[in-house]
């Protein structure tokens, strides 16, 4: 919006389609479009509330329970009890190190509340 590079990373979980819109096709719309400029707005509300959301999170949520949340999202999104992803992937995403993530991974397996295989993990 600011006519800078953006600096935003996407994964995609599942097969999707990206539609580029032109910034000059933005700045018009926005102009003309009362409903536009109000989907935009709506738009930046829930991206501030999800960084808000997730600063909490990080401030005052422990580890394990940020491990437990994220796999609870990835089911949700998947539709699938079965993660694939590694211990890797996830000490990536939730900014740790593989060896802490694997420790709570087992500790969490142990208790029952997953399952791992290779490259996987089942929530139970």
């Amino acid at each position: 919006m600011g006519e800078t590079k953006s600096k935003i990373r996407a994964v995609s979980e599942l097969p999707s389609k990206l539609i580029m819109v032109p910034i000059h096709r933005i700045q018009d719309w926005e102009a003309k479009y009362p409903s536009w400029r109000r989907f935009l707005f709506r738009s930046y509300q829930i991206r501030m509330d999800e960084l808000i959301d997730t600063l909490d999170s990080l401030a005052f949520d422990g580890l394990q329970k940020r491990l437990m949340d994220y796999m609870a999202e990835k089911k949700r999104v998947n539709g699938k009890n079965e993660l694939l992803m590694t211990h890797q992937n996830i000490a990536q995403e939730l900014h740790s190190s593989r060896v802490v993530i694997s420790r709570l991974l087992k500790k969490l397996e142990l208790s029952g509340k997953i399952q791992l295989k290779r490259n996987n993990i089942v929530v139970i």
